[in-house]
C-alpha cells in the first residue's frame, strides 16, 4: 500500500459503514410504524427496497471500491432514486429522513465537501417532505419544529461523514509512512550489519591472502623456501575466507524475521549436533528479542558451538535462553577439558579471538559476555543483552 492508497481505502470504508449503519436505522424506523399505518405493505415494501439497495451498494463497494470512490455520482444519483422510493412509499414518514440523513452522509464520504450541492438537494426535498407532512397532520408547534430539523439533520450527517472520512484518510497515509520510513530502517541497518559482517571476517582474511600473494612472486626467485610458505597462507587464507562467507550466509539465512526466535536457537543446536555428533541439551525460554538482538545471539551461540567443536573434546553440551526482567540471557555451556580463561586482552594474546568478537558483538547490542573456564572443569558462555520497553520476556 502506498500513501495514495488512503485516498481510497478511507472513503470506502467510511461509506461501507454509513451503508450498514443507514439500512439498520431506516428499517427500525419503518418497522416501528408499523402499527401506526394503515396500509402495512407500505412499511414492507420499504423494508425490502432499502436492503435491496443497500445490497446491490455494499456488493458494488466491495468488488469495485476503487472505481466507485474515482466516480462516485452515479452512484449516488442512484441511491436518490431510492431515497425517492423511500420517501414516495413512506409518504415522508420518518423512514425516508432516516435514508435521506443516511443520503447525505454517503455524499460526504464519498465527496468531501464537494457534495454540497447534493446535500441542499436533499434538504430542499426533505423540507418538502415535512411541509406536506406537516400539513396533513396539523401537529403542536413543538412537534412541528422537531419535524423541521430533519432535514438540517441531513446536512450534519453529510458533514461529519466529510470530516470522519478526511480524518481516516489522513490516519492511513501517516500509517503508511511510518511503516515505510521503518522500512527503509530496517533496510539501511540491514546493509549496514552486512557490510560490518564483511569487513570483519571475509575482508580481513582476504587482505591478508592479497598481502601474501603480492609477496609471492618475487619470493620465488629469491626464496622458495618462503614462497612456499607463502602459497601455503595463500591456500588456507581462501579455505578460511570460504568458510567465513559460508558461515556468514548461514547466519543471514538462520535470521528470518519471521521466525520464532526460540525455534531458530533449537534449530541452530539441533544442526550442530547432527555434524558433531556432541549430545546437546537445549531449554529455551518465551522470550522476544529486537532483530538485532536476536541476530548476535544466533551468530555468538554459533560461534560458542564451534569454538566447543574446535576446543573442548567435550562429550556433552547445555544451550539455555532465559528470560530475566528487562533482559535476556544465552548461555553455552559444555563439559570439555576447559582453559584458563581471562580477559580480553589475554584472550586475544592467547588467539581465542572468536570469543574476542563474541564480546563485541554482546557489547554492540548493549549486553555483556563472560567466559567462564578452568583447565580440565569445562567451560561456559555467559551471555546478557537488554530488551527495550514493550518486548515480551
Amino acid at each position: 500500500m502506498n500513501r495514495n492508497d488512503g485516498q481510497l481505502v478511507a472513503p470506502a470504508a467510511i461509506a461501507r459503514a454509513v451503508l450498514l449503519g443507514r439500512a439498520v436505522v431506516t428499517v427500525t424506523a419503518a418497522a416501528a410504524g408499523v402499527l401506526l399505518v394503515a396500509e402495512r405493505w407500505r412499511v414492507a415494501a420499504v423494508i425490502v427496497l432499502v436492503v435491496v439497495s443497500t445490497a446491490a451498494q455494499v456488493a458494488v463497494l466491495t468488488r469495485r471500491p476503487g472505481a466507485l470512490v474515482r466516480h462516485p455520482w452515479p452512484a449516488l444519483l442512484a441511491d436518490l432514486l431510492v431515497a425517492g422510493g423511500v420517501l414516495a412509499l413512506s409518504r415522508g414518514g420518518m423512514a425516508f429522513f432516516c435514508y435521506s440523513a443516511g443520503a447525505a452522509a454517503l455524499g460526504g464520504a464519498l465527496l468531501g465537501m464537494r457534495a454540497l450541492p447534493l446535500w441542499v438537494g436533499q434538504a430542499a426535498l426533505g423540507f418538502g417532505a415535512a411541509a406536506v407532512l406537516l400539513r396533513q397532520s396539523r401537529p403542536s408547534p413543538e412537534v412541528t419544529a422537531f419535524v423541521a430539523a430533519f432535514p438540517v439533520l441531513g446536512l450534519l450527517a453529510g458533514v461529519g461523514a466529510t470530516v470522519a472520512t478526511a480524518a481516516l484518510v489522513r490516519y492511513v497515509e501517516l500509517t503508511v509512512a511510518v511503516v515505510a520510513s521503518a522500512q527503509r530502517s530496517a533496510a539501511a541497518s540491514e546493509r549496514a550489519r552486512l557490510a560490518r559482517e564483511l569487513h570483519d571476517s571475509v575482508a580481513k582474511t582476504l587482505r591478508g591472502v592479497s598481502f601474501a600473494a603480492v609477496a609471492l612472486p618475487q619470493s620465488l626467485r629469491r626464496h622458495p623456501a618462503l614462497a612456499e610458505q607463502l602459497a601455503d597462507t595463500v591456500s588456507r587464507g581462501a579455505e578460511v575466507a570460504a568458510r567465513e562467507a559460508r558461515e556468514l550466509m548461514e547466519g543471514l539465512r538462520a535470521d528470518d524475521p519471521g521466525q520464532d526466535f526460540g525455534f531458530g536457537v533449537a534449530r541452530a543446536c539441533r544442526d550442530w549436533e547432527l555434524r558433531t555428533g556432541v549430545r546437546t541439551q537445549v531449554r529455551i525460554d518465551d522470550v522476544d528479542p529486537p532483530l538485532e538482538t536476536r541476530y548476535e545471539l544466533l551468530r555468538i551461540l554459533r560461534e560458542g558451538l564451534v569454538n566447543v567443536e574446535r576446543h573442548a573434546r567435550a562429550s556433552r553440551v547445555w544451550v539455555q535462553v532465559t528470560a530475566h526482567p528487562g533482559e535476556v540471557e544465552l548461555t553455552v555451556a559444555d563439559d570439555g577439558i576447559g582453559f584458563a580463561a581471562g580477559d580480553l586482552d589475554a584472550l586475544r594474546a592467547a588467539g581465542h579471538l572468536g570469543l574476542v568478537g563474541v564480546h563485541e558483538r554482546a557489547g554492540g547490542v548493549g549486553g555483556a559476555a563472560e567466559m567462564l573456564s578452568a583447565p580440565g572443569e569445562g567451560s561456559l558462555l555467559r551471555v546478557r543483552a537488554p530488551l527495550p520497553t514493550g518486548f515480551t520476556a
